[in-house]
């Protein structure tokens, strides 16, 4: 039996139509017919993509790791295709003062062993110093390939917060593929997921059903105090830093850290 949205026996207020399951059924094949025509849409531009004209570079141009300098060539690791994700740097922000979307996306990419083995070396490049950011990535427990690209020229160094793609062919190295906007959204799988849930991202320009509950915090936020709960005041700091440990709810934030 099909129930509508009035019915006072099975109605739950702000919420869509309680069904039986091959109700549910046939509405959920529906939204499949559009789902698939996403999927190939997604592959036609993932093919498009493969096919975007490459811009040659300097593989030499010095970036900072822990070892010190070294070639850019090096981020490869002997691989002909790498990822980098360019990480956002307050300069001089205690660790939990630094950016919590970059904080979001990187979480998400701690390692790179199934990239590694479809042959591709993944980086965080960020514009900060290196001693700044070794004693970052230390705490954080970060475990990628981490380098300052600091004074570097694009599309090495230059615009932060962005995802891109180079390849190499011998010492050659070519710029193939950066992302801008929410295009950095594929990393994140944990808006994926929240995607797929009745609730959503709490955005607020999601398209949400009518009444639908209020007062959700929006993910992007990705930072909260030490109960979890979503906030830029001076006890917050990004979610994984919570999970470090030692963490403690009581923190006083630097000058940078009202970033967002």
């Amino acid at each position: 039996m099909t129930t509508t949205p009035n019915d006072p026996t099975t109605a739950l207020p702000g919420r869509p139509p309680v069904v039986d399951l091959a109700a549910w059924q046939t509405a959920r094949d529906e939204l499949l017919v559009r789902e698939k025509a996403h999927s190939r849409e997604g592959d036609a531009l993932a093919a498009a993509r493969r096919r975007l004209p490459m811009v040659e570079l300097d593989g030499t141009v010095e970036v900072v790791g822990p070892d010190g300098p070294v070639p850019f060539l090096d981020l490869f690791q002997g691989r002909n295709e790498l990822v980098v994700y360019k990480h956002m740097w307050h300069d001089g922000a205690p660790h939990q003062g630094q950016c919590e979307g970059c904080t979001t996306t990187a979480w998400h990419v701690k390692d790179a062993v199934y990239l590694n083995a479809r042959g591709v070396s993944l980086a965080v490049l960020t514009s900060g110093l290196w001693d700044e950011v070794a004693s970052y990535v230390e705490f954080m427990g970060y475990t990628q390939p981490w380098y300052s690209v600091r004074g570097v020229e694009a599309p090495v160094g230059g615009g932060m917060g962005h995802i891109v793609s180079f390849l190499r062919d011998g010492d050659r190295v070519f710029l193939t593929y950066s992302t801008t906007g929410r295009g950095n959204e594929p990393v994140n799988g944990s808006l994926s997921l929240l995607d797929m849930t009745p609730y959503g991202r709490g955005e607020a320009w999601e398209d949400d059903p009518e009444g639908w509950p209020e007062g959700l915090s929006p993910c992007w936020s990705w930072r909260s105090d030490a109960d979890g709960n979503a906030t830029w005041g001076p006890t917050s700091r990004p979610v994984p830093q919570w999970t470090r440990p030692g963490s403690t709810p009581v923190v006083t934030l630097g000058r940078h850290g009202h970033h967002h």
